[in-house]
């Protein structure tokens, strides 16, 4: 089989990347060793993040550093026989995240986010997925005015210089809009421009349907079996060799096993991430996308129920579950809404593939002129899916860019 494009990696990033390149007229196989959308894609909090301009940061706060050192909070864990294995791609995210850098990397990546929403719109009326979507923002609720005051003074500043929008909600307009709610919250900030997604599977599945009546194809294939041919690149898959003049890496925490063996180093870490849905009890909603601010969980009120998603776990990629986070959030949670029965077998795991500088990898790859990368969207992988699908586009078919992609190119780790 050959076509114009291989595409390996079949989450939201790579689904996305294919569906674009299809849409500008390019044949297109795409590559996963397992279904579309059943790895890191699968087990977000299902949203599309318009606000996200400041990058997760890693905290320069000495407290903090000490109260994550304890390792028993719900919104970071770390895996102690992972540290020497993780320390380098811990000190220089440190290092990026000062308040300066930071600041710096936040003007460069924002032009990514400010396309998140526009984009995902062309490609949810093209697939007909708006049944998936509800667009009412996020909500971040507050148990101390200090923590309160602070993320409104932190939102005041980021609406100021990059024009989102959000609302503050005194106590009584929370409980008014979350009656089911505990009153344990002194308020709460609703992020207004974010849209939600109430299936995030069924969303990238829904841009896999929309690729594939362009003409696309799906195979189930190793990545790691790609080699150079005298015309471009050739992969493994169930169906026989697939061969392509140019091929996409869109493989999120895997990226390094193709990369390490085409002679490029990237500092790529992995944060892994937790999921559980459950049913409430008697009679109770609950409206909003909402974050408990000071302890570090987030629930979703998605189409299979709530989902419960935890923070930061440091380890090694495919070291095996440890879901204390969820178990801790389990309980905080169930203070403050009367969640019922877990609804899945076992804990869900994902894992987020992380640069140093928190931005995404995105462009042609430094010494292979038809090598292309698209990894490294850290938490947002499901909200930039779209732009960079098609920045990478425009890029392949020569065409000037919707947005400056200096920032996100490769050579910044290989040179």
């Amino acid at each position: 089989m050959t076509a114009d494009v291989i595409v390996l990696g079949a989450g939201i990033v790579g689904v996305s990347t294919a569906l674009q390149l299809a849409r500008k007229g390019k044949s297109v196989v795409l590559v996963d060793r397992r279904e579309p959308g059943e790895e890191t894609s699968f087990g977000n909090a299902g949203l599309i993040q318009r606000e996200g301009v400041v990058p997760y940061g890693f905290p320069q706060d000495p407290g903090k550093i000490l109260r994550y050192a304890l390792n028993n909070s719900i919104d970071a864990h770390y895996h102690l026989s992972a540290l020497p294995s993780v320390v380098s791609f811990l000190t220089r995210y440190w290092w990026n995240s000062n308040a300066s850098r930071h600041q710096a990397i936040a003007r460069a990546y924002a032009p990514l986010i400010e396309h998140s929403i526009s984009e995902h719109q062309i490609l949810i009326e093209a697939a007909g997925a708006g049944h998936l979507i509800a667009k009412n923002g996020w909500m971040e609720a507050y148990r101390t005015p200090e923590k309160r005051d602070a993320e409104y003074a932190e939102a005041d500043r980021i609406s100021a210089q990059y024009g989102v929008r959000y609302t503050r909600l005194s106590k009584g307009e929370l409980e008014q809009a979350e009656p089911h709610l505990s009153h344990d919250f002194v308020g709460a900030l609703k992020w207004e421009d974010p849209w939600s997604v109430l299936d995030p599977r069924g969303l990238t599945m829904a841009y896999l349907a929309l690729f594939q009546s362009l003409g696309g194809k799906f195979i189930k294939g190793d990545a790691t079996t790609l080699a150079q041919t005298a015309t471009g690149w050739k992969v493994r898959t169930l169906d026989g060799a697939v061969e392509a003049a140019e091929v996409v890496l869109a493989l999120g925490p895997w990226a390094d096993e193709v990369t390490r063996k085409l002679g490029y180093r990237f500092t790529l870490g992995v944060k892994r991430g937790y999921h559980m849905h459950y049913n409430l009890r008697d009679g109770a909603k609950l409206n909003n996308w909402l974050l408990d601010g000071e302890r570090g969980y987030f629930l979703a009120p998605m189409s299979k129920g709530i989902r419960m998603t935890t923070g930061a776990e440091f380890a090694r990629r495919d070291a095996p579950k440890t879901p204390v986070q969820l178990d801790r959030a389990e309980k905080v949670a169930r203070t403050i809404l009367p969640l019922g029965d877990r609804l899945d077998a076992e804990p869900w795991m994902g894992a987020r593939p992380c640069t140093t500088d928190m931005m995404p990898i995105i462009g042609r790859a430094p010494r292979h002129k038809s090598l292309w990368f698209a990894f490294g969207h850290a938490h947002h992988g499901l909200t930039l899916g779209p732009i960079t699908g098609r920045i990478l586009a425009e890029m392949m078919n020569g065409e000037t860019t919707v947005i400056p992609t200096d920032a996100y190119r490769p050579e910044r780790f290989n040179p």
